[in-house]
């Protein structure tokens, strides 16, 4: 448990902010004015963009669940907008037909809204789509052939592949690349219009074949795919790649600050002269975007690659997407997990231009310092064993009375009943005790927290040799929170819950899905690392008034935080996931 009041760590260097605040000190973007561009975001939203103000966008594409790393990417660009009086942008870059669907669309809008962002500022809701500028895209295209700086190749895809060069040996120009512009828009033409077969032409950026980048000899800016888009329908056959469409709706969008991974810098060439092109021939206007990269946020003991965890679904390694175990947003809300944590894990991480490893630990106490304050406590015994106090009469209860929070006195008090017959954790008894515990043994005495002081006297055994029960009697002047409590001085205290009224339960342990740090490296399949322990479940009991309603969050005393499970748990028939321990045990 964390301590009450105690500061926490000072956010992590953010370069992306002294960028910001350079570009907004300079004037940089304060003459910009943001035309009213067909299919551009000024014109979709009604309203012209204000030039004043920063511009970022989160940009994913729907073809899957957003997970834990674009949660950083997320808390990036909304956060950057928020502390600078901007706006960021919520849009889905769907460009690929096949693998995109509206079920991920509405994933993600769930998402970000669950994460605590809006996108909707100074009165207008900034939601778009790269599908909103495909009309615009198409035309941008034609407009470069004619200024000769794209064409249309005839060549397989495999072809074009082949030709590529490599990082020491230079590309070969396609024998289509000096075709006249007038022939190249005709072919463009024809592949708009579903005359050519998906593979058979793609349009190519005319730029350098012998470029040590290679994202800059001849890349791919459309490609004919005759698939049903979950938006436009089959109005298109054609989709641009997405280097070609981001850059623009960028533009369009009015987008001051693009914040990419760093796997999309050596893109940033491309970027930067595709646009430039564009204002040459009159489609856009400075000032334009700027790309700036940022390391991703790389978290041990998990995977984010969509291969992979499709992979693991697929195979049953886990129960869905949303499992417990997957850094999936879904997942990791399932799980427990708070958006103020993860945003407190983003903030404390700040952005960094290395790549580094981040400690899952780090995730985990951002929780514990997030539901410390808030979470009410209560007492669950997961590994039930029967504890009967022989002195106590029987049929006979009392309440017994404790606080909600330690630290929040507001929060009131809750309280149970004690009785002859309590349940206690089998770790709490021991027949022949180890050197320091200070449990239940024969002849040893403890405190039962808010209750007695009881001394062992005995226990019973099964058939098996197992401990099935164990026996004591109570001091009945030694009462928590009476004049004699202390009279008596114990140095274990135990939980404890009165057995006929204690709430059943299923809880459910989980702990990492993976025993490596990094499951990708070591040249082994990442599956052969997969955690057998990385979830148990088990019937125990829980404090009568414990609220098994979804979603609900407690600090299970001694134990940890706890969640009622989304899916499977209800006020009758409660079902609680662990989300962390009280303390980082995994070491």
């Amino acid at each position: 448990m964390t301590t009450p009041n105690k500061p926490a760590p000072a956010p992590a260097t953010n370069f992306l902010r002294n960028i910001v605040e350079a570009d907004l000190a300079a004037g940089r973007y304060a003459e910009k004015h943001w035309a009213g561009h067909p299919g551009s975001a000024s014109e979709l939203a009604g309203a012209p963009l204000d030039p004043a103000r920063i511009r970022t966008r989160f940009p994913p594409e729907p073809n899957g669940y957003l997970h834990i790393g674009h949660a950083k990417s997320i808390a990036l660009n909304f956060g950057l907008a928020r502390d600078y009086g901007g706006v960021c942008h919520l849009r889905l870059d769907d460009t690929n037909p096949e693998k995109e669907e509206q079920r991920y669309v509405d994933a993600i809008v769930d998402a970000v809204r669950w994460l605590g962002y809006d996108w909707t500022a100074f009165g207008t809701e900034h939601y778009y789509h790269a599908s909103d500028y495909f009309d615009f895209m198409y035309e941008a295209a034609e407009a470069l052939i004619m200024a000769g700086h794209a064409y249309v190749d005839e060549q397989s895809p495999e072809e074009i592949r082949a030709m590529r060069g490599t990082l020491t040996e230079a590309g070969t120009d396609s024998p289509w690349r000096d075709r006249p512009p007038e022939e190249s828009v005709a072919r463009l033409r024809e592949m708009r219009d579903g005359k050519h077969p998906d593979g058979s032409m793609a349009l190519r950026a005319k730029i350098d074949m012998a470029s040590p980048n290679m994202n800059l000899r001849d890349p791919v800016l459309y490609r004919i795919r005759h698939a049903t888009h979950h938006r436009t329908g089959d109005k298109w056959c054609i989709y641009p790649m997405y280097t070609y469409a981001h850059p623009i709706e960028d533009a369009l969008e009015g987008i001051t600050h693009s914040i990419c991974t760093l796997e999309f810098e050596d893109q940033r060439p491309f970027y930067d002269w595709l646009l430039n092109h564009l204002r040459e021939l009159g489609l856009l206007e400075a000032p334009l975007p700027h790309q700036h990269e940022f390391a991703r946020l790389n978290l041990t003991y998990i995977i984010t690659s969509k291969r992979k965890l499709l992979q693991l679904v697929n195979d049953g390694h886990v129960s869905g997407w949303d499992d417990p175990r997957m850094p999936t947003i879904l997942g990791l809300r399932r799980r427990g997990y708070t958006p103020e944590a993860i945003q407190l894990l983003c903030e404390r991480t700040g952005a960094s231009k290395s790549d580094s490893w981040i400690d899952y630990s780090l995730l985990e106490q951002a929780l514990r310092d997030d539901l410390d304050p808030k979470a009410p406590r209560t007492v669950a015994v997961l590994r039930p064993l029967k504890l009967v106090i022989t002195n106590y009469p029987e049929g006979r209860t009392e309440e017994c009375s404790a606080p909600r929070h330690p630290h929040h006195p507001e929060m009131g008090r809750r309280t149970f009943p004690f009785g002859r017959e309590l349940w206690i954790e089998q770790e709490d008894f021991e027949e022949t005790p180890p050197k320091g515990f200070f449990r239940l043994f024969p002849g040893n005495m403890v405190r039962l927290k808010y209750g007695y002081v009881v001394k062992c006297t005995g226990f019973v055994k099964d058939e098996a040799g197992k401990v099935v029960e164990v026996q004591a009697e109570y001091l009945p002047d030694t009462r928590s929170g009476t004049p004699g409590a202390d009279s008596v001085k114990v140095k274990g205290n135990i939980t404890w819950l009165h057995a006929p009224t204690a709430v059943p339960a299923e809880i459910r342990l989980y702990d990492r899905l993976f025993t490596e740090a990094n499951p990708s490296a070591g040249g082994k399949d990442f599956i052969e690392y997969l955690n057998p322990s990385s979830v148990e479940t088990i019937q125990g009991y829980l404090e009568p008034g414990t609220d098994g309603t979804p979603g609900t969050s407690y600090q299970f005393e001694r134990f940890g935080y706890f969640v009622a499970d989304r899916e499977d748990s209800s006020t009758l028939a409660p079902v609680f996931n662990r989300t962390t321990t009280l303390r980082d045990t995994w070491k």
